[in-house]
């Protein structure tokens, strides 16, 4: 069975975007992409770079780990305002949203059903993983669903913004375990934990 992975960058204090919800590594952002982050992505998650990234950089590679990517709307909205239909045409693209009622790109699929039972269905297709790009309200709603969370932890806090879960009413603990750790000479730290 494939395995539903939340990789995100986030805030020491957990935060994954400021108050406003905007891009945190744009040019108002607080996130700063250093050349160790970058060249870490590069070879360790190369599928994860936007399509317009990985033209710039030339990044080829199809990555090992992932090839599909499942986001929510305000997260697609990101890519939108910025003129970008599908930031990822190299993985199957989809885009939760009960609100979006036709996809602006042939190759992204909007899904208007229940985020949970879609991604079961996806799980259980062969295939690689399946990256949850964000956002926070998404992986709330597929809290139940991660098997890997992987952290990409960048040195600031921000006092308060969107936390990596939004939208969950009720508490519902659960154990993860430390699989892989790298810090980088910038400070930003790259955390693997596997559910237990």
């Amino acid at each position: 069975m494939r395995t539903l992975t939340y990789y995100a960058a986030t805030t020491l204090d957990g935060f994954i975007a400021g108050p406003n919800g905007g891009d945190p590594t744009g040019p108002d952002g607080f996130f700063t992409v250093t050349p160790d982050y970058l060249e870490h992505i590069v070879t360790h998650y190369p599928e994860t770079l936007p399509a317009p990234a990985r033209a710039a950089l030339g990044v080829t590679a199809s990555g090992t780990r992932f090839d599909t990517v499942v986001e929510g709307r305000r997260s697609y909205q990101l890519g939108l305002d910025a003129g970008i239909t599908d930031a990822y045409p190299h993985l199957r693209h989809y885009v939760f949203s009960r609100s979006l009622t036709k996809s602006p790109d042939a190759a992204v699929e909007v899904v208007s059903t229940d985020p949970l039972e879609k991604v079961r269905e996806l799980k259980a297709q062969d295939g690689k993983g399946i990256w949850l790009v964000g956002g926070a309200e998404l992986a709330g709603a597929l809290y139940p669903e991660i098997d890997e969370l992987v952290l990409k932890v960048n040195p600031v806090t921000i006092g308060a913004g969107i936390p990596l879960f939004a939208g969950k009413s009720e508490t519902n603990p659960r154990a993860f375990t430390l699989t892989g750790h790298t810090v980088l000479p910038s400070g930003a730290a790259f955390l693997t934990y596997t559910r237990s």
